[in-house]
């Protein structure tokens, strides 16, 4: 009646967000109740699933993934929806989703009286769609109840009916309450695993045994989405073997030989990176589970590969002592095992031997090529080595006195052994972080300059060497605004080397410059599976340029969690609490970003946007003025000067700045299309001329 339509009402317009379909104006006219809501040119999923029948992969987890961010949105405001089914979700003309009628939604911030309207004695929903709690009419419904409901949903969307259809409901009820969910691949098995791994979680009788949010599932099933999408024209066919390396246990060792440690298994990971059948995961991931006290098979398969390489150090004197070991997750037996006891530099040939058993052991196919590549290693000289492995632990600080130290050993890598090309690569990488990373505290030009001659000089050394071609697709796309052939050159890096996570972080660098966020948060989140020490935040600020500020939300956490002194993961997760309305919080995790990297401007600068934004706009004009104070003594690029105008609302000077940037080829300009930040000057004719100069229009 007229209460239940107030309510729908009440509780629809507190909502908004891209992805619910929002109420626009109510009100009463002659004993009449109306509201207004906006004329969405499109149909349900309902009519898209009776005209086409199941949907392909990519498109049902899409449509899952928009839904979940509404779901989510409503969720941290109390209301739980209760009636997601095909005829709630429009789909726009423009290929957008909207969750539409909360008529039925559980407002758990509401007074007892409004929750008797809908609760006293009645299960209401849809039953092909109901949760199991909310069939049994349990009063205090949350959040994993939609998320029943939308597993549900992408069941039918992926197998052509939900998970226990039957004729009549009462037949459905008994189905739910006694037989587990049909797995969805019997149906569609086009569906990778980890959809049905995720969907049979998130279908599970106990509320309990559901993800904790419809974030984490739509997390969970995003991290597929790179099985589904077209694979680049040059990159690896799908593999078939996959392996995990975990971080070898120091025996009796120091620091230095944890760090020689590390540098065994990097080196292995690399080799078997070149195998185009192998899919490696990089003993950082390993390293979080491995602590945490479980038995092999667990492991292998929360990380979903079916091999994982242990080993243990023992380094006295001029002598190494190495075993390693080959496991099969799913029977715990080992595969291949080998004790070294060798002199220290019989490392390379320790290593080069780990690989090819390695791919022996798990029958990957390995082309002539790419054991030569393996065999040939990327130095002999064990100085040279350990000063590239020095080197690397600076460089993955990402700030600015880690890329100076990473220059210095680098450097010094190469004079111990100038036909490294390995740490050429580290060098040029260092020149071109110094411009596309905080900006560096130097006119960018000498640092373009070093880096296009320091990738030449690697290919030169190594013209089959992945790192490079990732190096050279990066200087094109962001020096030289050359976006085909950067993308030319990043597929090149991943025929040689499929699991190189550099290369596909730059890949999803490339996508987000280009608006494909999509793919970018995919590529995003495969360099971090791979590298996660290394790609720490990447996922996270890859979700916040696809404004999938949720998922950003939690991205984030989890890498503030994962290194709690690190400025990046503060910065995003600052920035996905303000586009969440939680302003307060987000101010206090950018002013902990300036805090952490106090040398780089670029944090400076977007907390100064944030403050203008938040309505502190003196705070802003305040800092301002100090980057412009500090640019008399240093460089300041003007890329980040352009942060503090737009939040300010003086958008002419802001563009201004940004041609500067463009000009010089500083602070990320090459990302400027696709950064959220800069979204309010995508009208300005000024901006729409940069994008075309960029050869991004």
């Amino acid at each position: 009646g007229a209460e239940r339509f107030l309510r729908e009402i009440r509780v629809a317009a507190r909502l908004q967000h891209p992805h619910i379909l929002t109420v626009l104006d109510s009100g009463e006219t002659a004993g009449l109740l109306w509201f207004t809501m906006p004329f969405v040119e499109g149909e349900t999923l309902r009519a898209r699933l009776l005209r086409e029948g199941p949907l392909p992969v990519a498109t049902a987890l899409r449509i899952t993934r928009e839904v979940a961010q509404a779901l989510q949105y409503a969720h941290a405001r109390g209301v739980v929806h209760r009636d997601i089914k095909p005829e709630n979700l429009l789909l726009t003309a423009d290929g957008s989703t909207l969750v539409a009628d909360f008529g039925i939604a559980h407002d758990r911030g509401a007074t007892a009286g409004a929750e008797r309207l809908t609760e006293v004695g009645l299960s209401m929903g849809t039953p092909a769609y109901m949760s199991p709690e909310q069939s049994s009419a349990e009063r205090d419904l949350d959040a994993r109840s939609d998320e029943y409901s939308l597993a549900c949903v992408l069941h039918e969307m992926l197998a052509g009916q939900p998970p226990h259809a039957a004729p009549t409901a009462q037949a459905m009820l008994v189905r739910r309450f006694t037989q587990p969910p049909p797995p969805v691949r019997g149906a569609r098995p086009d569906a990778p695993p980890a959809v049905e791994a995720a969907l049979l979680r998130a279908l599970a009788r106990d509320p309990a045994d559901r993800f904790a949010s419809v974030a984490e599932f739509a997390a969970a099933l995003d991290a597929t989405v790179q099985a589904t999408m077209p694979v680049p024209a040059m990159a690896a066919p799908a593999r078939t073997a996959s392996v995990a390396v975990l971080p070898f246990t120091v025996l009796g060792g120091d620091a230095e030989t944890g760090l020689f440690a590390d540098g065994i298994v990097e080196d292995v990971i690399a080799h078997l990176a070149k195998v185009r059948t192998l899919s490696v995961i990089a003993h950082a991931s390993a390293r979080q589970l491995a602590t945490r006290d479980l038995d092999l098979r667990e492991v292998g398969a929360r990380l979903q590969v079916a091999a994982l390489l242990q080993g243990s150090v023992r380094r006295a004197g001029d002598r190494v002592r190495i075993v390693a070991q080959l496991v099969d997750t799913a029977t715990a037996q080992h595969l291949w095992a080998e004790t070294y006891d060798r002199r220290l530099d019989d490392v390379f040939a320790i290593q080069t031997d780990v690989a090819l058993h390695i791919a022996e052991a798990l029958r990957a196919e390995l082309s002539p090529e790419e054991r030569s590549r393996i065999v040939r290693g990327p130095t002999r000289d064990l100085h040279a080595w350990q000063l590239y492995q020095q080197g690397r632990h600076w460089f993955i600080q990402y700030s600015d006195t880690g890329i100076r130290q990473a220059q210095r050993y680098f450097a010094e890598a190469l004079a111990a052994d100038p036909s490294y090309a390995l740490a050429q690569v580290g060098l040029a990488r260092c020149w071109a972080e110094n411009v596309t990373g905080q900006g560096g505290t130097e006119p960018p030009e000498e640092s373009i300059r070093r880096a296009r001659d320091g990738v030449q000089r690697a290919l030169a050394l190594d013209p089959a060497l992945g790192d490079a071609w990732a190096l050279l697709g990066l200087v094109r796309f962001a020096f030289d605004y050359d976006w085909a052939g950067g993308e030319e050159a990043l597929r090149r890096a991943l025929e040689l080397s499929p699991s190189a996570a550099d290369a596909l972080d730059y890949y999803g660098w490339l996508c987000g410059s280009l608006e494909r966020f999509d793919e970018a948060v995919t590529y995003a989140r495969r360099a971090q599976e791979l590298d996660p020490l290394a790609h720490r935040s990447d996922v996270a600020s890859a979700l916040l340029r696809a404004s999938r500020w949720e998922e950003a939300r939690a991205a984030a956490e989890r890498s503030v969690e994962f290194d709690p002194g690190f400025a990046r993961g503060h910065s995003a997760l600052g920035w996905a609490l303000i586009r969440l309305g939680e302003a307060g919080r987000g101010l206090a995790e950018l002013e902990a970003a300036v805090r952490l990297g106090p040398r780089e401007t670029i944090f400076e600068a977007q907390y100064a946007q944030a403050l203008a934004e938040c309505g502190q706009p003196e705070r802003a004009r305040a800092l301002l003025a100090s980057l412009e104070a500090l640019s008399r003594t240093r460089y300041v690029s003007p890329y980040h000067f352009a942060y503090v105008l737009t939040g300010l609302g003086e958008h002419d000077a802001a563009i201004q700045r940004l041609e500067q940037a463009m000009q010089e080829r500083s602070g990320g300009i090459w990302g400027v299309k696709g950064s959220f930040l800069f979204r309010a000057l995508h009208p300005h004719p000024r901006f729409q001329a940069l994008l075309r100069t960029m050869n991004l229009a």
